[in-house]
């Protein structure tokens, strides 16, 4: 567990309000879009907070930087257009708006308009907060297009999957909530944690790609 000190905890909490709430409604609004009314009719389609974060995803957020909100749910067979790839783009919507989010911070950070200085007391600088939010919001679009169940890049996976490989795939999906957690929480403990070494050179170089660190 992190010792999160109190400014870089408000970083946090304000960044993951954000972003898991605006990455839960980008979902929403392109299942709206392309026909699926679910979304609307479960109230998901709004920009509400409390409507989207889940309490244990939040947490992870706080303390690993990668989470996750409440799923919004979708009936791909609702959706305008053929749903094997409209549900691609309905799932690759969330990660999107995070990289959005990331790269509107990395403007001020990338011309200096910002400097990530580290605070004196118990507020963050404002560059310290540019800096989570940036960091917290690639972190999320990266981690969420990874190509596993549950995650977002796990429909992109489907919709490239031959029909062949769908019924075995189908029966494997249903572990796939639970492998991801032991990635996440066992690997790193028995040095295999595969989940950083997926993310951490993307993360790097996208990192100094957009504000040159």
């Amino acid at each position: 567990m992190l010792n999160l000190t109190p400014h870089d905890l408000i970083c946090r909490v304000i960044t993951l309000v954000i972003a898991l709430t605006v990455h839960e409604f980008s979902h929403a609004w392109a299942a709206d879009y392309f026909g699926d009314l679910t979304p609307r009719q479960a109230g998901r389609l709004t920009l509400n907070p409390l409507v989207h974060l889940d309490v244990f995803g939040s947490l992870m957020v706080l303390l690993t930087g990668y989470g996750w909100a409440r799923p919004t749910p979708i009936n791909p067979a609702a959706l305008r257009q053929h749903s094997r790839w409209a549900i691609v783009w309905v799932s690759i919507a969330g990660p999107f708006s995070n990289f959005v989010l990331a790269a509107m911070a990395a403007i001020p950070l990338r011309f200096g308009w910002v400097q990530i200085i580290a605070p004196t007391g118990i507020l963050p600088t404002l560059g310290e907060f540019v800096y989570v939010f940036f960091y917290i919001n690639l972190l999320l679009a990266i981690f969420n297009l990874i190509p596993f169940p549950p995650l977002d890049g796990e429909k992109v996976l489907v919709a490239l999957l031959p029909r062949s490989a769908e019924p075995v795939y189908a029966k494997l999906r249903p572990y796939g909530p639970f492998v991801l957690m032991l990635l996440i929480f066992v690997g790193p403990t028995i040095h295999f944690d595969l989940i950083g070494w997926i993310i951490t050179p993307i993360l790097t170089g996208l990192q100094r790609v957009m504000i040159g660190l």
